[in-house]
């Protein structure tokens, strides 16, 4: 064989040989990748760090100057706490970004309120359902009221983009093929349901929980239909990892985890299922009308006794709708509806006075919040102190002495909430030692509260960001 030939036939085995040699280096990195995807729970615990993609709104993630706060952040934060390892949140605006993000490693978990669709379920491993909500048609109070599917059609609908409520839009089109929408990536949900309210746009697509929580703020606004069944929420992981979906699923299981998200559904949504329309908007009014008015002494009073002046305002309205002269059938009166023998205990001379009242209710407040004491977290020791507030200390006590009696958590808000309209019924008062309540008014009082807090918090969080970025001044009653 000629030498010419002889080089070439070595070349083409050597590149044969190469070619051999980096497939099985690529197919090994393929089975090292895939070794590392299913053994992920070793890996987090080896890094000391639980990455779990987030969305930050009022139904996930939100950050308060002392706290983060939010349904999923929690429910995140107690696995973490389980595997022994710090939370650590990452964020992006929607599931269409979420999955290529987990797909590439960026991250261990979506824990954004996902639902179990089957194009996600094509490419996700999705652990077990914790909540079920719907995705609703959103619109305007008065504007357009579609009843159907059908009457979309030809309409402008906004919906941000990558979003599960888009992916339902996208199934509901095989049925009505003229269907059309906006898909905006520039707005949130959050805010698209804010310009509906407006008038700026005339309906969205929400899930009900969102919903929920902005109707709050956005009275105006109203659900007409929903676009599918009951969508199941759970979060969502790498299908190959295997270790860590197994760590989820025994996780998610164990009595204390659905004790657990029990607490968090009523911490979190509990207090919405009293929505009155006409309430609302009438706080709203009375927000720019009668709180310029006051706001002072709720804040001096705030200061003296360190609570946001914010609840104390809140307190205020639930008590007298800040009527500073009201008075009930019993006998309070006054912004904070003090009674006789608490308006004497507290050195408060004319009840009808609003500096006296407010300074005296706030600092009442605070003096129930420290007897409480520091064993029951925040924020069910306010909650339970507002209860007090209402009901007096010995029922708060008695509900509190019946949780624990019937093997739940006394220091645990939830568990208090559920116990107190017990204090009613004969079978339970009659062995508390102070008898008798109507137990159902606190929890109601409490959840009235906690309404009115949010949204004085988010009117004047709202101020500050006009503010700053505008140089505007304030409407009055901010």
């Amino acid at each position: 064989m000629p030498l010419k030939m002889i080089r070439a036939v070595c070349v083409a085995r050597a590149r044969i040989c190469m070619g051999a040699i980096i497939s099985l280096i690529l197919l090994g990195g393929v089975a090292c990748e895939q070794l590392a995807m299913r053994n992920a729970l070793d890996v987090i615990k080896a890094r000391g760090e639980l990455r779990v993609l987030t969305r930050n709104d009022p139904t996930s993630y939100s950050e308060a100057p002392r706290n983060r706060a939010g349904f999923e952040y929690e429910l995140a934060q107690a696995f973490a706490d389980h595997l022994g390892v710090k939370l650590k949140p990452v964020f992006t605006h929607n599931v269409r970004d979420m999955v290529p993000a987990l797909l590439r490693g960026e991250a261990d978990i979506i824990a954004a309120g996902v639902a179990i669709t089957k194009t996600l379920s094509s490419h996700l491993a999705f652990g077990p359902p914790y909540m079920e909500v719907t995705m609703e048609v959103v619109g305007r109070r008065g504007g357009y009221s579609p009843r159907a599917m059908g009457d979309l059609i030809g309409q402008p609908l906004w919906v941000h983009a990558g979003t599960v409520e888009e992916e339902l839009l996208k199934e509901q089109k095989a049925r009505y093929p003229q269907l059309s929408w906006r898909p905006v990536s520039e707005y949130e949900t959050e805010e698209l349901l804010g310009m509906v309210c407006k008038g700026t746009i005339p309906l969205t697509i929400a899930n009900s929980n969102m919903v929920a929580i902005q109707q709050r703020y956005y009275p105006h606004l109203v659900t007409h239909f929903p676009i599918s069944e009951r969508e199941l929420l759970a979060w969502a992981m790498n299908p190959h990892s295997s270790q860590l979906r197994a760590a989820v699923e025994n996780w998610f299981n164990t009595p204390e985890t659905a004790a657990l998200i029990e607490q968090l559904k009523q911490h979190y949504y509990g207090h919405l299922e009293r929505f009155d329309f006409m309430d609302v908007v009438t706080y709203h009014r009375r927000l720019r009308e009668r709180l310029p008015e006051y706001r002072k002494y709720f804040e001096v009073a705030g200061r003296r006794y360190e609570v946001d002046w914010r609840l104390v305002a809140a307190l205020a309205y639930q008590e007298s709708h800040w009527h500073p002269e009201a008075e009930s059938f019993t006998g309070v009166r006054g912004l904070m509806m003090l009674t006789r023998k608490t308006a004497a205990d507290l050195g408060v001379m004319r009840r009808l006075d609003p500096d006296e009242s407010i300074s005296a209710g706030a600092r009442y407040f605070a003096h129930l919040h420290k007897r409480i004491g520091v064993s029951v977290p925040e924020p069910d020791r306010t909650y339970m102190a507002l209860a007090a507030y209402n009901v007096g200390w010995g029922h708060l006590e008695d509900a509190r002495m019946l949780a624990r009696r019937l093997g739940k958590n006394p220091n645990a808000w939830p568990a208090v909430r559920s116990t107190l309209p017990l204090l009613g019924k004969r079978a339970f008062y009659k062995t508390l030692p102070h008898g008798f309540a109507r137990g159902a008014e606190p929890v109601r009082f409490v959840d009235c509260i906690r309404t009115y807090h949010s949204i004085l918090v988010q009117a004047t969080n709202e101020l500050l960001v006009q503010r700053e970025q505008t140089g505007t001044r304030p409407r009055a009653y901010l």
